[in-house]
């Protein structure tokens, strides 16, 4: 039995094929993003965050956790997503230091633009070659280990 601080091999071997399959996937979903759209996996995230909340505004703080972004990351990605028009910047109203990201009608339309594309590269590349129980497997995994590291 291995100390704790050591993996079996077994977990080894799973762990990075995790580690390199993600970051393939990861990388390949976004090559496919830009090309088709000009927008990144990342522009994508926020916009998706952004569309799904009351008012389609969040605290730039809720973005941040929720992208698992330092303060100054999402600063800069809001900053950057804000000079191409996806997003708008307004004072928190209940926070007069805080601020909140606003989805923009061109954002939204954005998100509209690049959500079948983004859709067919996940299926071409990751859903279409796993079967129900599998895609089942995946959700109770990472709903409980997003659970846990939230």
């Amino acid at each position: 039995m291995p100390k704790r601080n050591e993996l079996t091999e077994e977990q080894r071997q799973a762990w990075r094929v995790y580690i390199e399959g993600s970051l393939r996937l990861e990388t390949r979903l976004d090559e496919a993003l830009r090309a088709s759209t000009g927008l990144s996996m990342i522009d994508y995230h926020v916009l998706l965050l952004l569309s799904e909340a009351p008012g389609q505004r969040l605290r730039m703080r809720e973005i941040a956790a929720k992208m698992v972004f330092s303060r100054s990351r999402i600063t800069y990605q809001i900053t950057s997503m804000r000079k191409r028009g996806l997003v708008a910047r307004e004072p928190a109203p209940d926070d007069g230091r805080g601020s909140r990201a606003v989805l923009t009608a061109v954002g939204l339309q954005a998100l509209r633009d690049a959500a079948p594309p983004h859709a067919q590269a996940a299926r071409d590349l990751f859903l279409d070659d796993l079967d129900a129980e599998e895609l089942r497997c995946i959700r109770r995994v990472f709903t409980r280990l997003s659970a846990r590291l939230y």
